[in-house]
């Protein structure tokens, strides 16, 4: 009769050859997931960059259909064109840019300063989106900016007629202008303040001739006060003016009809 013994646990004897295939199928296993894993890579950088392609595209399509809105002096529109190509490529210097002009035309000096800033930092080599704050600037008074602005644009271009002849000279001008009627103020206020000054005499008060014109002027008071007058004016149209003594009242005629004091 057989002897009965417990069961091998699987694998304890797996001979050396089985072992290698496994390690080998297991190392291909792995290569081919490695494979997996970079195809995975690839796919997905592809489909971003497909992406980024989509999104340039159609936001040029956006950018070029503003552009011929606002050549139409359709600005609204233009800018609702120009708000979704921005949705697609914030980073879009022009399209900031472009937006200040059209909000320059619209009046809107806030928002048209600040476009152009957004254009500035986006593209600092951008002599036009220099130009264009400082036109912005301009129009909202801040001539100093402007200059600079322009100042900077000509640094980057410096053959830039346009800036040269209009925009920089026309700032300077109106700099010069803004000095000279600051300047006017500050002497009108200075000659107001002298006038003022030499206006009011310093009087003593307490002197003699003062006390004496004022006695006078209290006697004649006096006087006025303790005589009444009246208007008479009669039936004719004559007007009499009657003084009437407190011990001594004058009384009028029956031909007299109105009486004012």
């Amino acid at each position: 009769m057989a002897s009965f013994g417990w069961k091998r646990k699987i694998g304890e004897k797996v001979s050396r050859a089985t072992s290698q295939q496994f390690e080998a199928e297991a190392a291909d296993d792995k290569d081919l997931g490695d494979d997996d894993d970079a195809s995975w890579v690839l796919a997905a950088k592809r489909r971003k960059e497909v992406l980024l392609e989509d999104c340039v595209r159609k936001s040029k399509e956006l950018k070029d259909e503003g552009a011929n809105l606002a050549e139409n002096r359709r600005y609204r529109e233009a800018l609702v064109k120009w708000d979704e190509a921005l949705q697609l490529t914030p980073e879009d210097a022009m399209l900031y840019e472009m937006k200040s002009q059209v909000l320059m035309s619209l009046h809107e000096m806030f928002p048209a300063v600040h476009a152009a800033e957004m254009a500035v930092q986006r593209n600092p080599r951008s002599w036009d989106a220099w130009q264009t704050l400082g036109r912005a600037q301009l129009g909202l008074g801040e001539i100093a900016l402007a200059i600079r602005s322009f100042q900077v644009s000509l640094h980057i271009f410096p053959m830039n007629p346009e800036v040269w002849k209009e925009d920089l000279s026309w700032a300077r001008k109106l700099q010069e202008q803004q000095k000279a009627t600051q300047t006017e103020s500050l002497q009108a206020v200075a000659k107001g303040k002298e006038l003022v000054q030499e206006s009011i005499p310093d009087y003593d008060f307490e002197s003699d001739e003062i006390v004496a014109v004022c006695a006078a002027i209290a006697e004649k008071e006096k006087a006025l006060s303790a005589a009444k007058t009246m208007v008479i004016v009669s039936a004719s149209g004559t007007v009499e003016t009657v003084t009437e003594q407190d011990n001594r009242p004058a009384t009028p005629d029956e031909t007299l009809f109105i009486r004012a004091r």
